[in-house]
């Protein structure tokens, strides 16, 4: 069984170092731990999640949706509108984003990470709800980028 203090403390250790891949053995357990690019601040524990093949989409709702670029969470998480429940949410249907634009916030092990838009467009759909749960690749929000 994986001891998630010690985790913890190889994230911490590896942000204080500056290392972007841990991987320790000790006999039976192997805990790689890995942040970068392709993962938004914090931390993935080996196995990796991979998405799931998305349900079949209705032909009309298909053609609407063509053209428009998916953000996708970078990790499996809590997904927040809001910085916090007074706070009004960071993007809404028909709002402006710039690529350093926040969209939402993602909870990860008690870390709450920002998320950017990555692209610069308008908001089209929203595809998750405040405080669902969220796996990693999972789109997020459409967003119909500036020609």
């Amino acid at each position: 069984m994986v001891d998630i203090e010690r985790v913890r403390e190889l994230a911490e250790l590896m942000d204080e170092h500056g290392l972007n891949e841990v991987r320790i053995r000790e006999g039976e357990t192997t805990i790689d731990l890995r942040k970068g690019s392709a993962v938004a601040p914090g931390y993935m524990a080996a196995p990796v999640a991979t998405p799931t093949p998305a349900a079949a989409v209705p032909a009309a709702e298909a053609d609407a949706d063509e053209g428009l670029v998916p953000i996708r969470c970078p990790m499996v998480g809590t997904f927040y509108t809001a910085s916090d429940p007074e706070s009004p949410p960071f993007v809404s249907i028909g709002s402006e984003v710039m690529p350093d634009s926040p969209v939402c916030i993602i909870e990860a092990m008690k870390v709450f990470n920002e998320i950017k838009a990555e692209v610069a467009g308008t908001i089209e759909r929203m595809l998750v709800q405040n405080e669902q749960a969220v796996e990693f690749g999972q789109p997020l929000m459409l967003v119909r980028p500036k020609s």
